[in-house]
C-alpha cells in the first residue's frame, strides 16, 4: 500500500476484506468502530507500519497459512478493571513484531502508553506499585500458571520474560486510574491456530489471544478442545475494598461459564470470595461478589481465564480463527471482564415466588440470561455464616440433560472453600448441573463446613418453573420438608461433611401420610397460656413427638409417649419464632406441622 493512499484508508475504510494487507514504509491504517478482514497474512513491513484499531474495531483474519510478519505494529486498546492492588488476567492480542512469519512470543515490555490518538511512548515499569500518569505498570506482579493446581507453580515473567502465544498472564492495575486504566497493546497481531498444553484435572491460564472477539460457543465445542477441557472457563475476580499486596489479605474467586453447542443457554455464576494465607492456602472467612461482573458468550480482546484439563484430555487446548468472531465489546454479549451492574445484589433475601422469563425471584430483572422456554431453571444462594455465599444452578431439559455429565452444561467447583456447597457428579464437587426433571426426583445438596456454623439456602432465579411447582430442601435426618420458595431454610450445622443429609425435591412426602393421619390430630399453639397443644381424640398410639427450631436443631422431645387424647407442652423459654411440631406414630406413619411462638 503506497503513502499516498494513507488519507484516503483513514476516511474510508468500512468493513473491508483482503485477501493479504501489506502496509509500506511509514502508511498507516487508522480503522474506526469497524473490522477489517484478511483471509491470509498482514505483513506490517516497515517500523513505522501501522494499522490502529479504535472504537471497537478489530481485525479477524481466514483460512490462509502464511503467517503475519513484519517490523511494523498493530496498536490496539483495552482498558484494565482493577487498581494497583488487585490482579487482572490478561491475554495479549500481538506479540514481538519482527520480519519473521508466524506468532512470537508476548512481553509485557509491548504495552504503551497512550498519549494521543495514534501516539505513544513506551510504558515505565516498578516493582510494586503501578501508577495511571503517566503509566508505570508493577513488573513484580506479572505471572503465568501453566499447567499445575498449586499456588506455588505461578512462573514469575515480570516485565521482560516471555509469554507464549495464547497464554495468559496476570498484571496489577495502577492507582490514579478509578479501576479503568486504558492499555495500548503494540505489536505483530496473533493468528492462526494457537495451541497451550492442559493436562488432566490442573489448571491453565489462557486467553483471547486476537485481536477481535472470542466466540465462547466455537471455542468450547470445537472438537479438539472437547476433548481436551472441561468445558467451563473460569474468571477470576477480586474484592477491590482490599488494599493490600500481602497474600494472607487477598479476597478473590473465580466465576465460571459455560455455555451449549446451539449457544442458547449459557451458564454463568459469579465468583465466591474467600481469603488466603501467606502459603496461598484458604483460610476460614470471605465474602461474597457483589460486583455485577459478569462473563458473556463473546470473549472480550485481551481477556484472559483459567481451564482444566478433562479426565481424558488429549493434552492441548486450542484457539482458531474459526473461533473468532467480530462483536463489539460495547453491544451486550461482550465485555472485559467487569461490572456490568453495579447495583446487583444477589444476597439479597427472595420471598417472592415471581417466576416470570428473566426475572429474578426478588421481582427485579434478572442479571443473568434467560433459557428457551423449553427449558427449566433454578438457583440457590446458600450463606455460610453470613460471611460468603456459594451459588449453586440447577438446568432442566427432557434430552439435553442427562444424568451423566454435561458438557457445556455443567461446571466443576472452582475452589475448595472452607464451607462450601455444590452438587456431584462422578464424587466431583459442581456447581452447575443439568438433569432431565421429574416432580418425583431428588438431589443430593451437599454441605462441607471446616468449622461450626449457620447455613442459610435460598432460592433466586426460577425460569419455567409452573407457579404451583413447590421446591423443597428436605432434611433426611429430621424428615422435614422446607419449601425454599416460600422462605429460605436454615439449619446450625457442626463441621464435616453432609453427603447423605440434605436433598433438594418437588414433591412432599409428607403429604401422603398427612391425609391419612391429618383428620386424627389437631395440633396449635396457645400463646396465651404459652402452651403447645396436641388433641390425639382417636387415642392413635405415638411413638415420638419433636420440636424443632427453623435451624432443624431439636428443641424438646418425648420419646415415650403414653397415649393419651391430649398433650400439652410448656412453650415459655422459647424465643418468638417459628417451630416445626412432628409426631411419629406406631405404625411409621409421620405428622408434622408448624406453629408460631409468640411469648
Amino acid at each position: 500500500m503506497k503513502k499516498k493512499y494513507t488519507t484516503l484508508c483513514f476516511v474510508f475504510l468500512i468493513q473491508i476484506a483482503f485477501a493479504q494487507l501489506s502496509v509500506r514504509n511509514d502508511t498507516f491504517i487508522f480503522v474506526n468502530d469497524q473490522v477489517v478482514f484478511v483471509n491470509d497474512n498482514v505483513n506490517l513491513n516497515e517500523t513505522d507500519s501501522k494499522i490502529y484499531l479504535r472504537n471497537d474495531a478489530q481485525l479477524i483474519q481466514g483460512t490462509g497459512t502464511t503467517g503475519n510478519s513484519g517490523i511494523g505494529q498493530l496498536s490496539m486498546y483495552q482498558n484494565g478493571t482493577t487498581h494497583n492492588y488487585a490482579y487482572n488476567y490478561w491475554c495479549s492480542p500481538i506479540g514481538n513484531n519482527s520480519a519473521l512469519q508466524g506468532n512470537e512470543n508476548f512481553q509485557a515490555n509491548l504495552i504503551d502508553d497512550a498519549t494521543g490518538l495514534i501516539t505513544s511512548t513506551d510504558v515505565a515499569f516498578t516493582s510494586i506499585d503501578g501508577t495511571s500518569s503517566p503509566l508505570t505498570i508493577a513488573s513484580y506482579w506479572i505471572y503465568t500458571f501453566e499447567t499445575s493446581t498449586q499456588y506455588s507453580d505461578w512462573f514469575h515473567r515480570e516485565d521482560t520474560g516471555n509469554i507464549a502465544p495464547g497464554l495468559g498472564f496476570t498484571m496489577k492495575g495502577t492507582s490514579g486510574s478509578s479501576n479503568n486504566q486504558l492499555y495500548d497493546y503494540r505489536g505483530k497481531p496473533n493468528n492462526g491456530t494457537i495451541a497451550n498444553s492442559v493436562s488432566v484435572g490442573e489448571w491453565t491460564l489462557v486467553g483471547n489471544p486476537y485481536p477481535s472477539a472470542l466466540d465462547a460457543v466455537a471455542y468450547i465445542h470445537d472438537t479438539e478442545n472437547a476433548a481436551a477441557i472441561t468445558g467451563t472457563l473460569y474468571f477470576w475476580e477480586q474484592d477491590l475494598s482490599v488494599m493490600s499486596h500481602f497474600v494472607a489479605d487477598y479476597v478473590g474467586g473465580y466465576a465460571t461459564y459455560t455455555i451449549n453447542a446451539s449457544g442458547t443457554v449459557e451458564t454463568f455464576i459469579p465468583a465466591t470470595f474467600d481469603t488466603y494465607d501467606g502459603g496461598g492456602s484458604l483460610n476460614m472467612t470471605g465474602s461474597s461478589s457483589t460486583s455485577g461482573k459478569q462473563v458473556h458468550r463473546y470473549i472480550a480482546i485481551g481477556q484472559g481465564f483459567m481451564v482444566e484439563g478433562s479426565t481424558t484430555t488429549t493434552g492441548t487446548v486450542r484457539t482458531k480463527n474459526t473461533h473468532r468472531e467480530y462483536y463489539k465489546q460495547s453491544d451486550e454479549d461482550s465485555e472485559f471482564f467487569k461490572p456490568a451492574n453495579a447495583n446487583i445484589d444477589t444476597n439479597l433475601i427472595e420471598n417472592s415466588t415471581t417466576e416470570n422469563e428473566n426475572m429474578s425471584t426478588n421481582g427485579t430483572s434478572n442479571p443473568y440470561s434467560s433459557i428457551p422456554s423449553d427449558y427449566k431453571r433454578f438457583r440457590l444462594n446458600i450463606d455460610f455464616n453470613d460471611v460468603y455465599t456459594r451459588q449453586l444452578v440447577q438446568t432442566f431439559h427432557d434430552t439435553e440433560a442427562t444424568y451423566g455429565f454435561d458438557y457445556g452444561m455443567e461446571s466443576k467447583s472452582p475452589a475448595d472453600v472452607a464451607n462450601d456447597a455444590y452438587w456431584s457428579i462422578d464424587n466431583e464437587p459442581y456447581v452447575a448441573q443439568a438433569l432431565p426433571f421429574d416432580t418425583n426426583m431428588a438431589i443430593p445438596l451437599h454441605l462441607k463446613l471446616n468449622n461450626n456454623g449457620m447455613v442459610r439456602v435460598r432460592i433466586f432465579d426460577i425460569q419455567h418453573f409452573d407457579e404451583s411447582q413447590k421446591i423443597f430442601v428436605h432434611d433426611l435426618e429430621t424428615n422435614i420438608y422446607h419449601n425454599i420458595k416460600q422462605f429460605p431454610f436454615e439449619v446450625s450445622l457442626n463441621a464435616g461433611e453432609y453427603d447423605n443429609r440434605f436433598e433438594i425435591v418437588f414433591t412432599d412426602a409428607i403429604l401422603s401420610t398427612e391425609e391419612i393421619v391429618a383428620t386424627n390430630f389437631s395440633i396449635f399453639q396457645d400463646n396465651a397460656q404459652q402452651q403447645l397443644i396436641i388433641k390425639n381424640p382417636d387415642l392413635i398410639t405415638i411413638q415420638n413427638i419433636h420440636l424443632y427450631d427453623m435451624l432443624g436443631k431439636l428443641i424438646w422431645s418425648n420419646e415415650n409417649v403414653s397415649t393419651e387424647n391430649e398433650y400439652t407442652i410448656d412453650t415459655s423459654s422459647l424465643s418468638n419464632g417459628v417451630y416445626i411440631t412432628k409426631i411419629n406414630t406406631a405404625n411409621n406413619k409421620t405428622f408434622t406441622k408448624k406453629v408460631i411462638v409468640r411469648n
